[in-house]
């Protein structure tokens, strides 16, 4: 693979290309700052103003929120995986039916696999601007989003409308329901009573793993963060490690599954057959199957990245063990 077509499956964090129209609480004070970004595969974005950086897909997505301070993301729910780590900034995430079954917070290099099924939200809490890194499961990342009714109520009064169709349409650049297309259903009561109320006792210990545990851990070899027999229990149709400088090798690997590689920190060198390339924090490399590779850290001192890989597991639900 020549230099060039390797540099095509590399998306520079200071080259990403936000999309300020994703969702539809666009509009809505408190979340009309927010940033989202689509690195690889659709996302789940609601607007045709969205970017995607790589179109093909490796059975899930991978993408970004960038907040100021103070921005929110508004509550819905996945009915796939949606991991988060956070590359930079302090951020709360909250869940349940209102926001207020359970929260975290989570700081640099931390990440969390919310469960499936359950309302969440989150925040930057931090004093700039922040970014979390995201993976969701399947190619399409589940189909979509399911919104709280009140998100889609408060939307309504600052002139956006979600169709049927899933598709956003703004009053306020004088766009409307096409003939024939509905608004998006809200969920009914009885709807609502199938989405669970976790609380902090439920989701923390299997769910969320700390940046400074993974780096202890990740002394010899690299951390097994999200799979069946990792920290983070779940088969998600991927599975994620945690690599550091001290579990770096420069041994040459051909995985024979798509690796994405996603910088936390440092610099890392990755060398292949045909030319090398440095990553460096909040960049995002997809490695083909067929790829023969190496990567070690290019500079001494911390270095970090999690490393995303396909598995034979259909994307859907949370795995219970």
């Amino acid at each position: 693979m020549t230099p060039q077509e390797m540099e095509s499956r590399i998306v520079r964090y200071g080259e990403l290309v936000p999309c300020k129209t994703a969702f539809i609480d666009a509009h809505t004070p408190g979340s009309d700052q927010k940033e989202n970004f689509t690195i690889i595969g659709g996302g789940v974005s609601e607007s045709p103003d969205q970017h995607v950086h790589i179109k093909d897909t490796p059975g899930f997505n991978i993408g970004a929120a960038g907040q100021p301070p103070k921005c929110r993301n508004s509550l819905h729910s996945h009915r796939t995986a949606e991991v988060f780590f956070v590359l930079k900034g302090r951020w709360r995430f909250f869940w349940g039916r209102w926001g207020d079954a359970g929260e975290v917070v989570l700081e640099e290099g931390d990440i969390i696999n919310i469960p499936t099924g359950i309302f969440r939200g989150f925040e930057n809490i931090g004093t700039d601007y922040g970014m979390i890194m995201a993976i969701l499961g399947g190619d399409d990342a589940g189909g979509g989003v399911q919104w709280a009714p009140q998100v889609i109520e408060d939307a309504k009064d600052h002139g956006l409308v979600l169709g049927e169709n899933g598709k956003l349409y703004d009053s306020k650049k004088g766009q409307f329901l096409p003939e024939g297309v509905k608004p998006m259903p809200l969920l009914t009561e009885e709807q609502l009573k199938a989405y669970p109320e976790p609380t902090t006792a439920d989701v923390i210990p299997g769910y969320v793993a700390r940046y400074w545990d993974l780096m202890a851990l990740a002394d010899k070899t690299p951390a097994k963060v999200i799979g069946e027999n990792a920290a983070l229990k779940d088969k998600p149709g991927f599975e994620v490690d945690f690599i550091s400088h001290k579990s770096a090798s420069d041994e040459q690997v051909t995985s024979g599954r798509n690796d994405v590689l996603m910088v936390m920190r440092g610099h890392w060198k990755l060398t292949w057959e045909g030319g090398e390339s440095v990553l460096a924090p909040g960049d995002t490399c997809a490695v083909p199957p067929s790829l023969t590779y190496s990567l070690v850290p290019s500079m001494s001192g911390e270095a970090s990245l999690y490393r995303v890989r396909d598995t034979d597991d259909a994307a859907g639900a949370t795995w219970k063990p």
